[in-house]
């Protein structure tokens, strides 16, 4: 049971507060609600591009870092298409540091093009290191742009198109934070050996002057129903063939999210898993294979990807993957089956709270989604409700081929 206390600044800024008397460590945690689905199809990357501009200093603070690190702690950082989500690590007693560091720059981050260049230098080479020169790099932008027509999470969280880093300019980039990076638009939780009075009185000193701004209201194009297979072939010069296989899915805040969740991992979670089993181990189709859904705040993608062995054909690949996604439509898994998966689950949940910085992160996450960080103590009993027809009726509402997009990944030296 993981315990906290909640309060609101007049400004709008929501604080949880999850005391932890068994660590010496604390944990401040910012979620803003903005992310690559925020942005303008014209100008993409700038949520990512606004995850290391928080770094660059601020008006009053040169250097992020360096109070940071001379208090004993450490930071990061990272974005998706939903959230940005700020985080520090650091002793008890210099938990107030972090508190002003963080306060300092939502309230009067540093505009200066010195900062903006080198940001945008440090984004503009990670795109080209990850997404442009590494094996398989352009996978998310090919998938993303096959499966989605409408909804901006047909380009991943880097950006659609590196020019649009790299012709940004100071103007939209201020646009951008002042529309987004408010304390009516984010939620501060700060976990472990605190007292919840003296966080009170810290926040208020730090936060409660920082003015609310006015949140564009978030009106998202919804992504219409595909009724027909989408399918895309490219060859680049990679080690081995590949093959992914994207399906629609359901949103986190659906109650068939657990479902879904839960058939992932019943899928591909582990060597024991059906995938594993059947496509690695015994037809020795894929060198290794996974299946996991994106845990998107909208309606989101299941995704199968996996490595092919010399010799096997795309085509015998896609047939075996889809000959196990059949398997759940068509019968009921056994008893045995769905509550080891289960126990799965709650382990692996369990196991990622154990950190400090996973909770902090978890608390602001329900508090997001649900405006119920409490969740995050009944999420788990979602799962053991599971019953094995409804993993076959939800297999069958979503592995349809006209639910579906695949891309062959040809390796380039293979014939």
């Amino acid at each position: 049971m993981y315990t906290f206390e909640k309060f609101e600044l007049a400004n709008g800024l929501k604080v949880l507060v999850h005391e932890d008397t068994a660590t010496t460590m604390a944990c401040v945690n910012v979620l803003y609600d903005v992310g690559a689905r925020d942005e303008e199809e014209s100008r993409t990357g700038f949520a990512h591009l606004f995850e290391h501009l928080m770094f660059g200093g601020s008006i009053n603070i040169p250097a992020f870092d360096e109070p940071m690190e001379n208090a004993g702690g450490k930071n990061n950082a990272f974005t998706s298409n939903d959230i940005t989500n700020y985080y520090e690590t650091l002793p008890t007693e210099n938990v107030e540091t972090a508190l002003w560091l963080e306060a300092d720059r939502m309230l009067s981050l540093a505009f200066s093009p010195e900062s903006l260049e080198v940001q945008r230098k440090v984004v503009c080479e990670e795109f080209k290191e990850h997404y442009i020169n590494q094996p398989y790099g352009d996978v998310s932008h090919l998938i993303r742009e096959l499966a989605y027509t409408k909804h901006p999470y047909k380009w991943p969280t880097i950006g659609k198109n590196l020019k649009h880093v790299e012709d940004a300019v100071m103007e939209d980039v201020k646009s951008f934070f002042h529309q987004h990076y408010a304390p009516n638009n984010a939620i501060l939780v700060v976990a472990g050996n605190v007292k919840l009075a003296e966080v009170k009185e810290m926040v208020t000193k730090w936060f409660g002057e920082i003015p609310a701004r006015t949140i564009p209201q978030r009106n998202l194009p919804v992504e219409p129903v595909q009724t027909e297979i989408r399918r895309k072939e490219v060859t680049r010069p990679v080690p081995a063939n590949a093959l992914y296989i994207n399906f629609h899915c359901t949103d986190r805040r659906s109650a068939d999210f657990y479902v879904m969740d839960l058939i992932t991992d019943l899928l591909s979670a582990g060597r024991s898993s059906r995938m594993y089993q059947h496509l690695v181990k015994e037809q020795q189709l894929f060198s290794g294979i996974e299946c996991y859904h994106y845990g998107s705040i909208d309606k989101g993608l299941i995704q199968v990807e996996g490595k092919l062995h010399p010799g096997v054909t795309m085509e015998q690949a896609e047939a075996a993957v889809m000959a196990e996604l059949q398997a759940l439509q068509q019968t009921v898994i056994s008893t045995e089956e769905l509550q080891k998966v289960k126990n799965k689950i709650e382990t692996q949940f369990l196991l990622n709270h154990i950190d400090l910085s996973e909770r902090a992160f978890s608390l602001a996450y329900y508090e997001l989604l649900f405006g119920d960080a409490n969740r995050i103590n009944t999420d788990l009993e979602h799962y053991q409700y599971i019953t094995a027809e409804e993993v076959k009726s939800y297999a069958q509402q979503v592995f349809q081929p006209s639910n579906c997009s695949v891309l062959y990944y040809h390796a380039a030296t293979q014939n």
